[in-house]
């Protein structure tokens, strides 16, 4: 595991930008962004975030999340073949999916994802992608974990799915990087599932997920970097990282007019539920 104290995307001594309790990244890939872990975490923490849940894609990078979970407390881990990966190992689908059974097993893995539909790219048949979100599912409610979703242009095929396993478990179903719109937001609000908004919410074209972000309850929303991606307003444009977190989390507080620590209280009593901690 990568060590060093230095990090892309803000400095140690950078003021906090979130009151105490501060907050959490809820979706991010530093094995992706190749900075040295305790370098990313304690710029993170600088700037008030407390922890980091460091999401799966394939076997090697669910694999790396887990270890990168044993061996740094802030840590988290989620894991997962991501639907565009699905047609690459749909013929070894019995061994990956003992494997992932294994990794799920872990301690400190708290979600099965990411998992779910995308018809963005269509990298898989969408009827393998289905038939893995499906396996995925079966496999986080069987360990009692959360299922973190993948949804890019797959709005109702994704709440289809998630429907055959009706009724959820509450704090169970996480859309990350949330990219629907206030109907969107109604529909998973009123099922009970988790909003994850990630640096996006802050661009300027981004009329619709911000009204989706004034839809969601304050009780059902989380915030995420998805870094190395999606950089938030006033960094967008610079790499990013679990700090660029408390950017969006202020962002999301000032939109819906709600106070910080309130928001950051939330967040944290949240983030309780769905992962454990």
């Amino acid at each position: 595991m990568s060590r060093g104290s230095t990090a892309g995307g803000t400095s140690p001594r950078e003021e906090a930008l979130l009151p105490e309790p501060g907050g959490f990244d809820a979706h991010t890939h530093m094995d992706i962004l190749g900075l040295p872990v305790d370098g990313v975490l304690s710029a993170a923490r600088a700037l008030g975030i407390r922890r980091a849940v460091n999401v799966g894609c394939d076997l090697p990078s669910s694999r790396w999340s887990v270890a990168a979970a044993a061996e740094y407390e802030d840590v988290y881990a989620a894991v997962a073949i991501h639907p565009n990966e699905t047609s690459k190992v749909d013929d070894r689908r019995d061994e990956v999916l003992a494997e992932l059974a294994a990794l799920v097993a872990s301690p400190k893995v708290v979600a099965v994802g990411e998992t779910g539909l995308d018809y963005y790219r269509d990298w898989s048949p969408r009827p393998t992608q289905r038939d893995w979100f499906r396996a995925h599912i079966e496999l986080a409610r069987s360990a009692g974990k959360a299922v973190m979703i993948h949804d890019r242009e797959a709005h109702e095929d994704v709440l289809s799915v998630l429907a055959e396993y009706a009724p959820w478990p509450p704090y169970s179903v996480i859309f990350h990087c949330f990219s629907g719109d206030a109907a969107m937001a109604a529909r998973c609000a009123e099922a009970g599932y988790l909003m994850s908004f990630a640096g996006n919410v802050t661009f300027k074209n981004a009329d619709s997920l911000r009204e989706a972000a004034l839809v969601a309850p304050a009780e059902l929303m989380l915030a995420e970097t998805d870094a190395p991606y999606l950089t938030p307003v006033p960094h967008r444009g610079k790499p990013n990282s679990p700090a660029m977190t408390a950017y969006t989390i202020r962002y999301l507080a000032e939109l819906k007019k709600l106070d910080i620590t309130d928001f950051c209280t939330q967040l944290q009593a949240t983030g309780s539920q769905v992962f454990g901690w």
